[in-house]
């Protein structure tokens, strides 16, 4: 996993995490890595790993069991939200970015409007 600059490390660990889930990778009572197993795969401090797993407890995202380790505990509706809330992010950061080039709302519409029927006759929608 490579990090950048543009926000905290264990934000970034917690969104890996996410579209893992959204993707399937990961299911409803999969079994993760320890803390400290995470921490030496993508080579970060043991602090931030947990403070990502801490607040994936918090989202409801994960569970740990004494003794036993970190288990995804999501349930479908949660699973949904996340995946909308990712969604949501990312076309205002789309549109934000669009807007800073100078198009209008207008102009953002055409532009997909058309990438999507090129991609449409590509098959690849």
């Amino acid at each position: 996993m490579e990090f950048n600059n543009s926000q905290p490390i264990y934000k970034q660990i917690i969104d890996d995490f996410k579209k893992k889930l959204i993707r399937g990778e990961l299911k409803k009572g999969d079994k993760i890595p320890s803390q400290r197993e995470y921490a030496e795969q993508v080579k970060v401090n043991p602090n931030t790993v947990q403070r990502a797993y801490r607040e994936m407890e918090s989202m409801n995202m994960v569970e740990t069991l004494r003794g036993q380790g970190t288990f995804i505990s999501i349930s479908a509706d949660r699973l949904e939200e996340i995946k909308m809330e990712m969604a949501v992010n990312l076309l205002d950061y789309f549109i934000s970015e669009m807007e800073s080039l100078g198009y209008s709302r207008e102009d953002i519409l055409k532009i997909l409007s058309q990438e999507n029927t090129n991609r449409e006759g590509e098959g690849t929608l």
